[in-house]
């Protein structure tokens, strides 16, 4: 990535941005986390109550890319083949012909995923993975771009099936989009009769442009003491007494194209230790499983990454821009 296309790209993120924003007032940070998580090629966990705007910023973000968007109520009588599709017999032609489940789309709300039985949930396995689910043993690519936003509500827990590590690793990121402050709650409530605010958005790119923002984030150059910091970051979850699963390689990856992400939003054609500061929260947390016996200590994740962020020494910042 040169210099003039990092500030290209800086523009068009900053851009798109401002476009979702229009329908999340006020959560500018977490619209642009969710767009590196889109750029990146990943899939976002929202961790949130109801009502705070999730199935909106799905809406919005879909709109400003110009492409299509499902939602998928998660219950416990959801079957696998009601999220990815089924072969049906048809008499005139002779022929089984599949039928495309809500999973085909650009962008996926996956609402409530913990719950659908474990069965169901394991029907998003494939797909957040490689793109494509497999039907009667034939593949059927969803097309790119392809992101699924899944949300959870952490406060009631009854009912639910607790999503499985091997899930939770899937997403690029978690986090949350929380209440608004006073200010854009009072802008919100003045525009009360706009019942979906996502559905004036006009796309401000097509997804064949997203999916060229994306193979130029991949071009950001990443030096090797920076690829080392996000290792040794996620070797000390692993070796910390407090956890009993630490950050995996896929996160490590993750991590990596998420941060050539971010530094490309900023006009950067190079990731700074920074980078992975900033995004070690969203990317980290929901990889990291603490032992019972140290949260009934009243151990956190958030506590035991913030102790590892500053016990881990990051690199000069002059390695990273030097060695472009």
């Amino acid at each position: 990535m040169t210099p003039e296309q990092a500030q290209w790209f800086a523009d068009t993120f900053s851009k798109l941005t401002g476009n979702v924003e229009r329908a999340i007032v006020g959560k500018r940070h977490t619209i642009e986390l969710a767009l590196t998580t889109l750029l990146s090629e990943g899939h976002l966990l929202l961790e949130d109550v109801p009502g705070t705007g999730k199935t909106m910023l799905a809406k919005a973000l879909a709109n400003t890319v110009q492409g299509s968007h499902n939602r998928i109520q998660f219950t416990p009588d959801l079957l696998p083949s009601d999220v990815t599709g089924v072969t049906i017999y048809d008499q005139r032609t002779g022929r089984f012909d599949f039928h495309r489940g809500p999973i085909f789309a650009t962008i996926v709300l996956a609402d409530e995923i913990n719950r659908a039985s474990p069965k169901t949930q394991s029907a998003l396995l494939e797909v957040m993975e490689e793109g494509r689910v497999t039907v009667d043993g034939e593949a059927h690519p969803v097309g790119q771009p392809f992101m699924v936003i899944a949300t959870q509500n952490p406060i009631e827990q009854a009912g639910t099936y607790r999503l499985p590590e091997a899930q939770l690793d899937r997403f690029m990121m978690r986090t949350t989009l929380g209440y608004p402050d006073h200010e854009s709650t009072v802008s919100l409530l003045a525009d009360s009769a706009t019942r979906d605010r996502a559905a004036g958005l006009q796309p401000l790119i097509t997804s064949k442009a997203v999916a060229d923002m994306t193979a130029l984030a991949a071009g950001v150059h990443v030096d090797a003491a920076v690829l080392s910091y996000v290792a040794r970051l996620a070797e000390e979850t692993r070796r910390a007494p407090e956890v009993k699963l630490g950050m995996s390689v896929r996160g490590c990856l993750s991590f990596v194209r998420a941060a050539k992400t971010w530094a490309a939003s900023n006009g950067r054609n190079y990731v700074v230790p920074d980078d992975v500061k900033e995004l070690a929260g969203p990317i980290m947390a929901h990889r990291v499983i603490l032992h019972p016996e140290a949260e009934f200590a009243g151990a956190s994740v958030e506590g035991v990454l913030g102790r590892i962020l500053a016990d881990t020494v990051p690199p000069d910042e002059r390695a990273a821009v030097g060695a472009r």
